[in-house]
Parts: C-alpha cells; structure tokens; sequence
C-alpha cells in the first residue's frame, strides 16, 4: 500500500488532512472514501488495516479527519453532524478533482450514518457500507446528560467520549436532535452492506437491524462474530475489509465487457 499525505478545504471552511491510500505497481481500479468514527482519525488502526485489504484488491481509498480531529483544522465544538456530512461531500469533491468520483462510501460507527446521509448528494456512489452505525445520530444526546446546567450557562458543555473530554456545543445537540434520516435510507438508491458486532456495546445491533429494515433491496446484512465496536483486533478488521472487497467488487466491477469480477483479483 502507497499512502500519500494530503489537505484539502472542509464543507464549512477548514483545511481537512486527509492521507489517500493506493495500490502498489498498478492503477486503481476504484476509489472509495472512508469516514471514520464519532471524534476518532483517519489513523485508527482498524481503519489502516481495513484499508489495507482493499489496496491489496486494487481499490483507492481516501482517508481523512473531520473538521477539530486528528491533524485537521477547526473547532470540533463547532461541528454537528450535519458539518460532517458537509465534509464528507467536500472530500467527495476533492477526490472527484483529483482522481475519480468515489464509487464506494465505507463509514464507521457515525462516519457510517454520515455515508446513508450523503451518498445520495455524491454522483457516481455505486455503493455504501457501514460498519457498527447508529441508525440515527439522535443517540448522541445522551453524552450530556447531567450536562443540563454546564450547557444552559456556558452554551456548551465537557463531555466523555470513549473516556475522552470533548466540548460540544448547544447547535451539536440541537443538529443531532433535528436529524431525520429514515427517508434517505429509504430511497438510498445503491446496494448497502451493513457490518456490525452482535456484541457490540457502544451501538447496539438494533441499530444493524433497524438500517437493514429501512434500505430498499440490494441490502445485505453480516454480524461481525467476537469483534467489537472499534474492530481494534486486526483480525477482526480484515476479516471485515474481505467481506466488503469480496461484496463491492460485484458492483464496482465495468462489466463483462471488461473482464467481469476477477479485474479486483477476487473470483466472483
């Protein structure tokens, strides 16, 4: 795998670090972008490892920070999910520019729930995987509970994410509260692939069940035994990353007039 560093504008205005991953000795086949988790980075080790299989089958991939993250520029206690989903189409773009429209949106836990907000506004998505997604961003309201007095007097509040302080402000739970996202699931209008651990304890697997239930056909749906949340086991990571080479490359693939699905180097 080659990885090139690189930054580009964000959808409200900060400079996003992204780092493009790429197929060593041949071009890519397909590009896909990946949004990782809520207040995560593009250097989660599940997120290299992942990204790492997909290289190995030919797909590019872009990787990158949301705005206030990892080496990205901003104020995260500025952003809501809606300026993820800001950013996301704004890498799209860059990525559109740059090498080619991402045909493949992978997004974990709510980079997932951004990818079914998105992927309808990115021309030429063929297709769309979650992994461990919220079916909804609205259960993020509950990191200020107890926050009510911190919140109504500062306009934001500290809160604990994954036993890390962040600062969100009032317009983050006012986004999240206000998000409506059973209509778009439900004319997705692209195959989806849903990833998620029966045993996960930060999403619950009724989020799994409740996407699958919304999204029309093409929908596949695929419990991730003994994984958790953040797939930290590298195992567990690319025993994922080959579900998703070995199911994309049906709708990744030109066609039989290109040589049908072997042209990922995964037999149909």
């Amino acid at each position: 795998m080659i990885s090139r560093r690189l930054r580009f504008p964000g959808g409200r205005g900060a400079e996003l670090s992204g780092i493009l991953d790429l197929p060593e000795g041949r071009e890519p086949v397909a590009f896909a972008l990946f949004a990782h988790c809520f207040t995560c980075s593009k250097e989660l080790k599940s997120v290299v490892a992942i990204n790492r299989v997909l290289t190995e089958q030919g797909i590019g991939v872009l990787r990158f920070d949301f705005t206030g993250l990892g080496e990205s520029g901003g104020d995260f206690s500025e952003t809501g999910f809606t300026s993820t989903v800001d950013d996301l189409l704004a890498a799209a773009s860059f990525l559109e520019r740059s090498h080619a429209t991402p045909s493949l949106l992978i997004g974990h836990s709510l980079g997932g729930t951004t990818c079914l907000a998105a992927a309808g506004a990115i021309k030429g998505c063929r297709a769309v995987v979650v992994i461990g997604s919220p079916a909804s961003p609205a259960g993020l309201r509950h990191l200020f509970t107890g926050k009510e007095d911190e919140l109504a007097q500062n306009g934001s509040a500290q809160v604990m994410v994954a036993g890390r302080p962040f600062r969100l402000g009032r317009s983050f739970l006012d986004d999240v509260t206000g998000v409506r996202l059973e209509g778009a699931i439900a004319t997705l209008g692209v195959p989806l692939l849903i990833l998620h651990a029966p045993d996960d304890r930060v999403v619950g697997f009724h989020h799994a069940e409740r996407i699958f239930s919304l999204a029309p056909q093409p929908r596949s749906l695929v419990a991730l035994d003994r994984a958790d949340h953040l797939l930290l086991a590298e195992e567990d990571a690319r025993y994922a990353a080959g579900i998703i080479a070995a199911w994309a490359v049906r709708y990744l693939s030109p066609g039989p007039g290109a040589g049908g699905h072997h042209f990922l180097g995964v037999a149909p």
